[in-house]
């Protein structure tokens, strides 16, 4: 054994990825612990579905439209303490939101809190991502994303079974304490730039006064105003109109199938292990095979699993569309990043990703929130359910017909076509 060898360091840009793994797990499994405590909040305030649904509706507004803001916040000051402080934010909005003595507490605490916190923490953390990784950006950001799936794998069970233990107000107070404690203590990992490590994307070595060049890339407002950045956006606002409806009302519309509680909280681990799966595989596979024709593949995956929910009556093929959504949502969630920084560079690209997150924060906003006032008109989810398979395939037109349009002049000069 040669004991001169100097020992070899793991790429620092691996722990960035663990703190944003972390910072996703927490944000948004707290978030999608909501299907399990939609019945306790109607039955503790006497509220229609379509209200109680609200609150999610309102959340998810919040945390993905902020992006707009926090992405450039980041882009100036860094993502550290942007995801210091939003894990700080979830925390002591569950821990209020078990304090409510009304729904409308509920909106505000849950609301600001889970909708501030993740939104402040989410977009910074996914564009420093993309500046640590080139050759294995996919793949990079697919395990940092995947912390949402298993947050939705772990957290939804977890919170059924606090539940059922301390009610749904202790349930809200020990959720709050796992994400000071969890997502506080890894965003203190987060790095902006490799370069302030020293290295290169992918740990590549970087010439010393290279350190110092600005990013490249477009404008903000050359990319905004570009047709690859209008299909994208209006892509995913279509999708995202019934993409976060199973995370509310898969529990609910198995409980009227007659799937007991304890047994329906396990289908959002269920999409939770698929969206998983998902991230992992997915993001690789696009790195390969191509993100463009990927994503496209997400929407057609999306539709197709919607279509398995609406006919589904029983446990097991309730099981099937959970896992089949969940690879492709995964895959989804994986691949915009990635995809906004193939096309527009690095210079911006926390901005670019807030402002194309806009569109899933309006999405969010109607969709599920819109699902539950159809319930209570009709009792039934038939009309929802419908209404996103129609928006998925409006998505894969308007992506396939625009993701191929010539970009304007940037100092950028190789733009991948993926």
């Amino acid at each position: 054994m040669n004991i001169n060898s100097t020992p070899v360091r793991l790429f620092y840009g691996w722990f960035v990825v663990a703190a944003a793994f972390a910072i996703t797990f927490v944000g948004f499994g707290s978030a999608y612990t909501f299907s399990a405590f939609l019945v306790p909040l109607q039955a503790e305030f006497g509220a229609s579905r379509g209200s109680v649904s609200l609150v999610f509706s309102l959340a998810g507004f919040l945390y993905f439209g902020l992006g707009v803001l926090s992405g450039p916040l980041a882009d100036r000051w860094g993502s550290r303490p942007l995801a210091v402080v939003g894990m700080a934010l979830v925390g002591l909005g569950l821990a209020l939101a078990g304090m409510a003595r009304n729904l409308t507490e509920v909106y505000i605490a849950y609301g600001l809190g889970i909708g501030l916190g993740v939104g402040l923490s989410y977009v910074p953390v996914l564009g420093t991502i993309q500046r640590w990784f080139i050759r294995r950006r996919g793949f990079a950001s697919g395990v940092a994303v995947s912390g949402i799936g298993v947050g939705t794998l772990a957290m939804p069970p977890l919170a059924a079974l606090l539940i059922e233990s301390f009610g749904w107000r202790g349930a809200y107070f020990v959720l709050g304490a796992l994400a000071v404690v969890v997502g506080v203590g890894m965003a203190l990992l987060v790095v902006n730039n490799p370069r302030d490590r020293g290295v290169g994307p992918d740990g590549d070595p970087v010439q010393t006064a290279a350190q110092f060049e600005p990013l490249k890339g477009f404008t903000v407002a050359a990319a905004i105003t570009s047709p690859r950045f209008i299909g994208l956006y209006v892509a995913c606002l279509f999708c995202s109109f019934g993409v976060f409806v199973p995370f509310v009302h898969l529990v609910p519309y198995a409980m009227d199938h007659g799937v007991v509680p304890s047994v329906a909280v396990y289908l959002l681990a269920v999409i939770g292990f698929g969206s998983t799966t998902g991230r992992f595989l997915l993001g690789g596979v696009a790195d390969r095979f191509g993100r463009r024709l990927s994503l496209l593949a997400m929407y057609v995956g999306m539709a197709f699993a919607m279509i398995i929910w609406l006919i589904a009556r029983d446990l097991w093929l309730l099981m099937v569309f959970a896992l089949i959504y969940g690879v492709f949502y995964g895959g989804w969630v994986a691949l915009l990043p990635a995809i906004v920084m193939d096309y527009f560079g690095g210079r911006n690209v926390g901005s670019l990703i807030g402002i194309l997150y806009t569109s899933v924060a309006l999405g969010t906003l109607i969709g599920p929130s819109a699902a539950g006032f159809a319930y209570d008109l009709s009792q039934s989810y038939m009309l929802p359910i419908s209404a996103s398979v129609c928006a998925n395939i409006i998505a894969v037109v308007v992506f396939a017909g625009t993701s191929r349009e010539p970009l304007p002049e940037s100092p950028l000069r190789k733009i991948s076509n993926n």
